[in-house]
């Protein structure tokens, strides 16, 4: 019995499979060890812009997650806030998606992802979601980014993926998003 659970383990191994449950998430943050160690705030006001906001970690319970407010603004070409964390090389090359339990003000929100690719400051993937003022689970499958913009190519390579960030975008509003769980699949 040893020796055969050794080689159906030996087997996956060599097809590329460290686990035998698929669903596991290959890189998953829940905000519980030190985050500010390894997410950013960054707003438009690098580019000129006049969005304000900060970024907090926080806990409810047994609840651990970042929280995100503040005023977007269009203002002088502007339109921004987010939190962001670099994604190690390679470590992100059988993604499919990305998956958030998240709550919010019921506005709508994006993932940004940068990738090798992305070499100029405005250049990303994004994805839209709702978060609602109750925690939940969404996932994103990587077809469903778009670039932003046409020097990029149309479809993202999972390992080239350098950062991901939560970003509110694009309009004049009041941004107020929590972020529990946050990763790839």
């Amino acid at each position: 019995m040893k020796n055969t659970l050794k080689y159906i383990y030996s087997l996956c191994l060599m097809i590329g499979l460290s686990t035998l449950n698929a669903a596991e998430p290959l890189l998953m943050d829940n905000f519980d060890t030190q985050p500010q160690t390894r997410w950013n705030y960054v707003s438009d006001q690098v580019m000129g812009g006049v969005s304000q906001g900060q970024l907090a970690f926080k806990a409810e319970g047994s609840e651990r997650f970042a929280h995100m407010t503040g005023s977007v603004s269009t203002e002088n070409n502007g339109g921004f806030i987010q939190f962001r964390t670099s994604i190690a090389k390679g470590s992100t090359a059988t993604a499919s998606g990305i998956t958030i339990k998240v709550r919010g003000n019921n506005q709508q929100y994006y993932i940004h992802l940068r990738t090798a690719g992305t070499l100029l400051p405005w250049q990303y993937y994004q994805a839209s979601f709702k978060a609602t003022d109750q925690w939940q689970t969404i996932q994103l499958p990587l077809s469903a980014f778009e670039a932003s913009g046409k020097w990029l190519r149309n479809k993202i390579k999972p390992s080239s993926i350098r950062s991901l960030g939560v970003v509110a975008y694009g309009r004049d509003h009041s941004a107020d998003i929590q972020v529990s769980e946050i990763g790839f699949y």
